[in-house]
């Protein structure tokens, strides 16, 4: 390929980092790059909680707009943000190395108030999922949404003087942010894919997915498609009160899953286990068994 790939970012600083990781990738394999930036409606639309905006697609139609007019050639984008059910010619060519897949907590003034049963703390996250399960643990404390990249998110929770707020860990470390994280929350089911990044190219462009296939990473791969398999066959999407995170243990992987009812008075979860070699349909047996436990009524509350 004698062409400049031309690659399509959202504009955030986190956004731009992974696309230029990518980049990176591809000039060292020895093809020139150029990054394309395309705003988001979830860019643009900084108010209006993201659950509310629909959740699927928020942050990616726009990138995906951009390659069907072929302005762009790839789109890297957070692989926790793409819809799992996807009817365009499109398609992810590479997952890339995970980061670290936890949640954090970002708590300015210290993390003593969780030791204190009686405190009614201020938690700000936008995620159905994050607000699930930090009621299902602390059920008096009191979500506020809040939304913005992660330097305006940052921001917001010192200005607001809230007690903390909940980060993808990955995010902050990615932009040597990590400093302020004040507590990784290990408890925390992480949301399908989190931590991953995805390269989407046209489905039918031969020659860039054979490109794009150098930069994946297998384990990666496995894990990130047996999450998405289960949230998919919930049928629930990314604002749902869904967490899922799949890890390799010698020749095995170990799907650990959780679904909650938004007020976090109610949690289902489950752990499943196979031989990586018998793995394909884990996610969805995971999925089937949750919705058994009555995680369907779940799922059927938040659509």
């Amino acid at each position: 390929m004698n062409k400049t790939i031309k690659i399509g970012t959202r504009d955030s600083e986190l956004a731009t980092w992974q696309a230029k990781t990518v980049a990176k990738k591809l000039q060292n394999l020895g093809f020139k790059t150029k990054l394309v930036f395309v705003k988001s409606e979830g860019d643009i639309d900084l108010t209006t909680p993201l659950t509310e905006m629909g959740g699927k697609g928020v942050f990616t139609k726009a990138l995906d707009d951009a390659l069907l007019e072929n302005r762009i050639d790839l789109a890297v984008h957070s692989y926790k943000d793409l819809p799992t059910e996807n009817p365009l010619p499109l398609k992810v060519t590479a997952v890339l190395e995970r980061e670290d897949p936890r949640d954090s907590l970002v708590a300015p003034k210290g993390t003593l108030f969780l030791d204190d049963e009686n405190f009614e703390a201020f938690i700000a996250t936008s995620s159905n999922r994050r607000k699930a399960q930090w009621l299902h643990r602390y059920p008096n404390h009191t979500i506020t949404n809040i939304r913005g990249n992660v330097n305006t998110r940052l921001r917001k929770v010192e200005d607001n003087g809230w007690d903390g707020a909940i980060f993808a860990a990955a995010g902050l470390k990615r932009i040597n942010l990590d400093h302020h994280i004040s507590l990784f929350l290990d408890w925390m089911v992480p949301a399908p894919a989190q931590g991953a990044m995805a390269v989407m190219i046209n489905e039918e462009d031969a020659e860039l997915e054979k490109i794009t296939a150098n930069l994946n990473h297998p384990e990666s791969e496995l894990c990130t498609r047996l999450e998405r398999d289960l949230l998919n066959e919930m049928e629930a999407g990314c604002s749902a009160p869904v967490g899922a995170f799949a890890w390799l243990d010698g020749n095995d992987v170990i799907l650990h899953a959780v679904a909650l009812k938004t007020d976090g008075s109610l949690q289902y979860d489950i752990e499943k286990k196979s031989p990586v070699n018998q793995s394909g349909d884990l996610g969805r047996m995971a999925a089937r068994e949750l919705m058994k436990q009555g995680a369907d009524k779940l799922v059927e509350e938040i659509r």
